[in-house]
């Protein structure tokens, strides 16, 4: 059966993730990287997949957990199970790796007594390949090709093989506890050192806590922004600082339609927008980090900047489909890789250029070759503004003049500028960007602004809109009392609305992006327009769809990348960088602590 998306929580080790169903099921974990190929696979696919159950013996497919939550300030899921006999406690997580990534579940009694059934079905890459498992000293191991898991409890309890899977059952009292360990490692190496697994819960809660921490925000909801970026920090691949887009791919925007893709990856755009909601909110190691791994994976001729790059800096990330795999609720093809990664989107260059005039204002200690690579992209962008694009949605349809690319090229002449005029002794031309400054500002408000309507349009000449346009104030193209300004926020909220919330762009018709079937509302674009409203004065709607879009969070308080308003479901991959980003901008920007660059 499939759950709902909103029904998984995440459990993650800085190095990959997994996702853990209300049901208690582990439906999807890929090791030992983010984007490695996923041992358990029924997210997408069915229990042959793979899988890991506990609950409680007799407990029906689709039973839940009575109440689960994270542990405060940590990626630690406790979820209770009520039943006749009593309750237990089952709490999930994955330490922060010494070598091996392990997967620890801990059942603990809570109140009677309570017989708990454990169902392993580990399926090597994406569900495709059944291990050999064999006993050694009372533990298991499996092992396919590449890939060796160890799985073990602590103490042992009866453990049996069925029908391709490893089978567990046992009975827990109050304050009794049995420990399951999952460990990965690469087939021709030798068994990493086991784990303690009590140990290794105090670990987590200490590391967790201890990140925590250091978060300044003291503002209205700081429980959400809090776990937002729990969240974001739990997409970080620790090795190297970059930023996964979400944890998963191929959970579609449209129920059984063809909008399925692999977010696994680092999207300059995505990271970018995560380094601002960092350095707001004073993690500064993450954001030095994230600027190291982005002068590292954009190194090079700038003509060859690229959208995306694995969460080291790969470069290559070829698109595939996996066809034994039937896809969430049936939307299929499931897609590993991206094709959008060859794709040109001019407004990366100002996203990366602003994120390092970001960082140079927060304080992080300039470095000579960044300034000397933002010179080489500036560059580029000078010979390209010019140019059509496939613009920040990736749009798989012919390339067009749209209106947000051009708008970032303008902040990165910007951004330019403004390092020059603040620090002298930085090598650059000054009134050179000046006046591109000027030349990109003067053809957007002439060619993507409709004067009739009162809005800047999806892209030149275009009658479509784009709730990206929305963006227009928060990066100082105009001020937010500029009538241009108020008249697009109107306008998108008009033609773009649903129930409240924000669509990217009109997919009714000859859809701009070339595909069919339609989306739900987009949840970071949502979050803009509650930005857009409080800089343009509205300050009592801007609260109430921040609350709106609060209420959108699942029980564990985790977004995915859209809202589907009228069945109440949450779309796409998950959990979504870009949603909790949104969400933490926004609660910066309520409580004040957002600022625009000056108006001049």
């Amino acid at each position: 059966m499939t759950q709902p998306i909103e029904d998984y929580a995440l459990i993650g080790d800085l190095m990959t993730s997994g996702l853990v169903g209300r049901d208690g099921s582990i439906d999807w974990l890929c090791l030992p990287r983010f984007d490695s190929a996923a041992c358990f696979s029924k997210l997408l696919g069915e229990e042959e997949n793979g899988h890991w159950r506990l609950a409680p013996a007799g407990a029906a497919p689709d039973e839940h957990c009575t109440r689960r939550a994270y542990v405060d300030g940590t990626l630690v899921l406790e979820s209770y199970w009520e039943t006749a006999g009593g309750t237990v406690k089952v709490i999930d997580f994955m330490p922060q790796r010494d070598t091996a990534p392990d997967v620890i579940r801990i059942v603990e009694g809570i109140s009677g007594e309570v017989t708990v059934h454990s169902t392993l079905r580990l399926r090597f890459d994406y569900g495709h390949v059944v291990p050999w498992v064999r006993r050694i000293d009372g533990d298991r191991v499996a092992v396919a090709g590449p890939d060796a898991a160890w799985f073990r409890s602590e103490p042992p309890v009866r453990t049996w093989g069925e029908d391709n899977s490893t089978r567990s059952e046992f009975t827990v009292g109050a304050g009794q506890r049995v420990a399951f360990v999952l460990t990965w490692h690469p087939s021709h190496e030798p068994r990493p050192d086991p784990i303690d697994p009590y140990a290794a819960l105090d670990s987590s809660l200490a590391d967790w806590r201890e990140w925590t921490a250091q978060c300044t925000y003291q503002g209205p909801h700081r429980e959400a922004v809090v776990r937002s970026l729990i969240t974001l920090k739990a997409l970080t691949y620790a090795p190297t600082g970059g930023i996964a887009a979400a944890a998963t791919t191929s959970l579609p925007e449209e129920l059984g339609g063809v909008r399925n893709w692999d977010y696994r990856y680092c999207w300059l755009r995505d990271s970018t927008l995560t380094l601002g909601s960092l350095l707001a909110t004073g993690f500064l190691d993450e954001a030095r980090a994230w600027r190291a791994w982005l002068l590292r994976a954009v190194a090079g001729d700038p003509a060859d900047l690229q959208i995306m790059y694995g969460i080291a800096g790969e470069r290559r990330i070829p698109e595939t489909d996996l066809p034994w795999l039937r896809g969430y609720a049936d939307s299929a093809p499931v897609r590993i890789g991206n094709a959008a990664v060859d794709q040109l989107q001019l407004d990366v260059y100002g996203e990366v250029i602003d994120s390092l005039f970001l960082a140079r204002s927060a304080g992080l200690a300039a470095e000579k070759h960044a300034w000397q690579l933002q010179l080489a992209l500036l560059d580029f962008l000078e010979r390209n503004w010019r140019r059509p694009d496939e613009g920040l949605w990736e749009v798989r349809g012919p390339r067009r003049h749209f209106v947000h690319s051009k708008v970032m090229a303008w902040v990165a002449a910007d951004r330019a500028v403004r390092t020059l005029e603040g620090d002298p002794s930085v090598p650059g031309d000054l009134e050179r960007w000046r006046t591109i400054r000027d030349d990109v500002h003067r053809e957007v408000c002439e060619k993507g602004y409709d004067p009739e309507r009162n809005t800047f349009t999806q892209y030149y000449g275009s009658e479509e809109l784009d709730a990206a346009t929305l963006l227009i104030p928060r990066v100082g193209f105009l001020p937010p009392d500029d009538p241009r300004v108020i008249g697009t926020v109107d306008a998108v909220q008009a033609d773009l609305g649903r129930s409240g919330l924000v669509r990217r762009y009109t997919t009714e018709g000859p859809s701009v992006d070339g595909l069919p079937g339609d989306e739900g509302a987009f949840l970071a674009c949502s979050f803009w327009l509650a930005d857009a409203l409080y800089l343009t004065g509205r300050e009592k709607e801007a609260r109430e769809l921040f609350e709106r879009l609060l209420s959108v969070r699942n029980d564990v308080g985790l977004l995915a990348e859209e809202y589907d308003p009228i069945a109440g479901r949450q779309l796409g991959n998950f959990p979504q960088a870009f949603s909790h980003v949104g969400l933490v901008n926004t609660a910066l920007t309520l409580a004040g602590g957002a600022t625009l660059p000056d108006m001049r």
